[in-house]
């Protein structure tokens, strides 16, 4: 068969419209729907002034920059240089600029001045979704993920280890400055490399402690504050426990399953169970729905999440948060109580008393031990508890 011709330099005698070159079912259309509709009131929350400074060179059309952004979250780009050589390169974003070409700076620029503003368009645009019929609320399910912060773990200290590395960081600020003063050189106009490194790492250490003693805090990262330590999938990280909740969109016969995130949040606690709540009101509030049934796994179960989820009359299927634990005869389901005494009858028949109240997770604990003479003698010593020096505890809420 003949072999088309390849001319790159060929011209056209009758150009297309940019809407020619792309389908009418392309998902771009649907970006740029809703960028173009977007009333006065929105674009005020996004903080955006859509007329322009009259003075100076044109600025790109925010409701471009916008779809652009978009866009790129719909199609998991949501790096700046890749947004901007998409913007040279791909047909949906040329269309969506009307062929412009911003650069990555201002890119950057337009997401930074308005991120904060982004929530509400997440959640307008998951409104839109849902009266539009396009998302299935008879079920919704929410689960959380470890992320790693950008901090390595090692920067996270307690308040009795920052104590020895402000001790350790003055020791060598002293010597530093000795240093310089036993030197023949003239003093420096500028305080030497070292020194301002030691200098800049007490400010942060004391930065820390202060922080510690504010916030009631146990432990802190000197690189980013706000992350805790947390056990994922890779080992202990210091990272964000960040929770989602999503719903199935409706799709044809034949199409693949998808899901649209109604909720999402970034929190500090490496618990699931205080999350339940907050995010099934999260999502209630952004699709303006209760979902008829939600999914959780076991990281969510606990007495309360399930009294809460009662009156709020939401149907929650997760599985009982100790299954596995409950299997173990020596459970502290297995311990039967003696209110008369306020004591604890193990399996094995050793009394557990009562030994004071404790506060943990914002609970107050009553904590009851048993004899260490005793456990250590006791043939379920090791599966029951390994404690040798306090014997079988209980923590009772």
């Amino acid at each position: 068969m003949p072999v088309r011709q390849l001319n790159r330099n060929q011209t056209w005698l009758l150009p297309p419209t940019l809407d020619e070159l792309i389908p009418d079912d392309h998902p771009v259309r649907f970006v740029a729907t809703v960028v173009d509709n977007l009333d006065k009131e929105v674009w005020e929350k996004l903080d955006v002034e859509m007329g322009g400074d009259p003075l100076g060179a044109p600025a790109y059309n925010p409701r471009g920059l916008l779809s652009v952004w978009l866009y790129g979250f719909m199609t998991r780009m949501r790096s700046s240089r890749k947004l901007e050589a998409a913007c040279r390169d791909q047909m949906p974003y040329l269309w969506l600029t009307a062929w412009q070409h911003p650069d990555h700076n201002t890119l950057w620029r337009f997401y930074k001045a308005h991120r904060n503003g982004m929530r509400e368009l997440f959640k307008l645009t998951v409104t839109t979704a849902v009266k539009m019929s396009l998302v299935d609320m008879a079920v919704q399910a929410v689960d959380g993920t470890k992320i790693a912060a950008n901090a390595s773990k090692e920067r996270t200290y307690d308040r009795k280890q920052l104590g020895k590395l402000l001790e350790r960081t003055d020791k060598a600020i002293q010597e530093l400055e000795k240093e310089n003063e036993a030197g023949s050189d003239p003093f420096p106009v500028h305080l030497p490399e070292k020194l301002r490194r030691a200098e800049n790492l007490r400010s942060e250490v004391k930065a820390a402690i202060k922080e510690l003693e504010e916030d009631q805090k146990k432990r802190v990262n000197l690189t980013d504050s706000d992350a805790n330590l947390m056990k994922s999938r890779h080992g202990i990280i210091a990272g964000y426990n960040v929770e989602a909740v999503v719903s199935p969109l409706k799709t044809e016969e034949g199409e693949p399953k998808r899901v649209l995130m109604t909720a999402v949040d970034a929190v500090q606690d490496a618990a699931d169970s205080y999350q339940l709540v907050p995010m099934l009101e999260q999502a209630e509030e952004t699709t303006g729905k209760k979902a008829e049934v939600t999914l959780a796994d076991a990281g969510f179960h606990s007495s309360a999440n399930l009294a809460v989820c009662e009156e709020r009359k939401q149907s929650v299927v997760m599985p009982e948060r100790q299954d596995r634990e409950l299997q173990n005869p020596y459970h502290k389901d297995k311990f039967i109580y003696d209110e008369v005494n306020d004591s604890y009858l193990c399996p094995q028949g050793q009394t557990l008393r009562f030994v004071g109240k404790k506060l943990a997770r914002n609970t107050v604990m009553r904590c009851y031990l048993g004899s260490a003479v005793i456990c250590r003698k006791c043939p379920a010593f090791g599966v029951c508890t390994r404690n040798r020096r306090h014997g079988r505890g209980l923590q009772i809420g």
